[in-house]
């Protein structure tokens, strides 16, 4: 059988060396390596070799497959070579690439990152709570009167069930002191909700971040230190910030915060940024009593809290001009933060 199996060998290597495609390359291999290939038809014959033959007739059957398996490997990958470069004709390899489209992030979500991170340098730590709330945590804890315009329902969404549509994540704070003993010192960044008509400056939803520390010894210099020092991060070490006197329901006394905007083209001018204040004793009193201990006794704790809107820090520092811009989802607006 030796001399068919060199022939065998001889007329498949010059088959694969004459295929000029993928598919002359196959009918190739299946005349010598199909079901019915020649050098299969001689396999199948090695049951009528003398035993004494079969050793030898085997080794050659192997060495003109391996020969033939081979050539063909190296015959596809030629092809593939030719198929690749007939590809590349006419191309310019010099041209520049197309620029691929990338997004970004919202600008809320850069602005509420940034802020993230100054306060947790300061040691401030994050907390949340339910955007479903009910009136203990969004209003009684927080020392806020029944006839306050805040609990009327032409201000806040409410239920059916008489829960409602937290309208500050000061009821963060409210849950954290329930959990925690002090000292406490968190930020709780999140949604509020409230009727406001939506215009260039309100929307019924917006984002806010709120933080609260109370320790045994926390004054109004500490205070007055974390926000300057907040807000000197946020929009630049020579940002003007002033404190005006104010009255909130949970804090006494209270300030409102305000930054000096220098608007290209426009005199500079005092903007409402934020509003603060040490925490009313009252509010140490529902919570204690919520509680039932006296790890908030006034007596022996103080602390400050503050709380300012996202949405309003994104327009001035960007220079937005209507809020809605920031929920219309306008590629126009979105790709100037790209």
């Amino acid at each position: 059988m030796k001399d068919p199996i060199e022939a065998i060998q001889a007329d498949a290597l010059a088959c694969i060396a004459a295929a000029a495609d993928p598919r002359a390359l196959d009918d190739a291999r299946v005349a010598v390596l199909g079901k019915k290939g020649t050098l299969t038809e001689v396999s199948a014959g090695m049951r009528d070799v003398p035993k004494d033959d079969k050793a030898a007739v085997g080794a050659l059957l192997n060495t003109a497959r391996n020969a033939i398996t081979a050539a063909l490997e190296e015959k596809q990958l030629a092809l593939q070579n030719i198929a690749d470069q007939q590809a590349l004709e006419g191309i310019d390899l010099t041209l520049p690439a197309r620029a691929l489209p990338h997004g970004s992030l919202h600008p809320l979500t850069l602005l509420r990152h940034q802020a993230i991170s100054i306060l947790r340098r300061m040691g401030f730590a994050l907390a949340e709570g339910p955007e479903i709330e009910d009136e203990f945590h969004c209003f009684d804890a927080l020392n806020t009167p029944q006839d306050h315009p805040a609990r009327n329902e032409k201000d806040t969404f409410y239920f059916a069930s008489g829960k409602l549509l937290r309208t500050h994540t000061s009821s963060v704070q409210v849950r954290t002191m329930e959990s925690q003993v002090p000292p406490v010192r968190i930020i709780a960044p999140g949604s509020a909700y409230r009727r406001d008509e939506i215009d260039a400056t309100h929307l019924s939803v917006f984002n806010q971040l709120e933080g609260l520390y109370i320790d045994s010894d926390v004054s109004l210099g500490d205070l007055k230190g974390t926000l300057e020092y907040f807000f000197h991060e946020l929009f630049g070490p020579a940002t003007e910030v002033r404190f005006r006197p104010h009255f909130f329901p949970f804090t006494e006394p209270s300030f409102e915060i305000d930054v000096k905007l220098h608007a290209k083209g426009q005199a500079p001018r005092w903007i409402e940024v934020a509003g603060c204040g040490m925490v009313d004793p009252a509010v140490f009193d529902a919570i204690s009593a919520s509680r039932k201990d006296g790890a908030y006794d006034p007596n022996k704790v103080t602390g400050f809290a503050f709380g300012m809107g996202l949405d309003r820090l994104a327009m001035i520092r960007w220079g937005i001009k209507d809020i809605r811009l920031l929920i219309e989802n306008d590629v126009r607006f979105l790709k100037q933060f790209a």
